[in-house]
């Protein structure tokens, strides 16, 4: 059995300086949720991100590559293994490249949407 809580610490330590910047919906042992102080037509923050524990793997959400999928042009195939539909990355093991090479796309999807003027 993996251990979660492991993989959970590393990809939330991705994801957490923006969390101190936008806005932290749920920050706690199992799920970090962020979204952005942008309020979509539906009157509803836009997600950023979020990483949560599921029940055998970590998955790590990051929704600007959902709106410009040319984020991903240079990700490795590595990386896109572990993509789950559009814009979720699922780990079910400690991968440090892989996890260097997801916070430098974070690092990107951050200013795609300061770009589109989301944050």
């Amino acid at each position: 059995m993996p251990d979660l809580a492991s993989i959970y610490a590393d990809l939330h330590r991705i994801l957490e300086p923006y969390a101190v910047i936008l806005d932290a919906k749920r920050n706690d042992e199992s799920e970090l949720y962020v979204d952005t102080r942008h309020l979509q037509k539906n009157k509803k923050p836009l997600f950023f991100g979020a990483v949560q524990i599921k029940k055998t793997y970590v998955s790590f959400h990051l929704m600007p590559v959902y709106l410009k999928p040319e984020l991903l042009t240079s990700a490795s195939p590595e990386l896109r293994a572990r993509m789950h539909g559009k814009s979720c990355f699922n780990f079910a093991a400690i991968e440090p490249e892989l996890f260097n090479e997801l916070a430098a796309l974070t690092k990107a999807a951050y200013a795609s949407y300061a770009e589109q003027g989301f944050v």
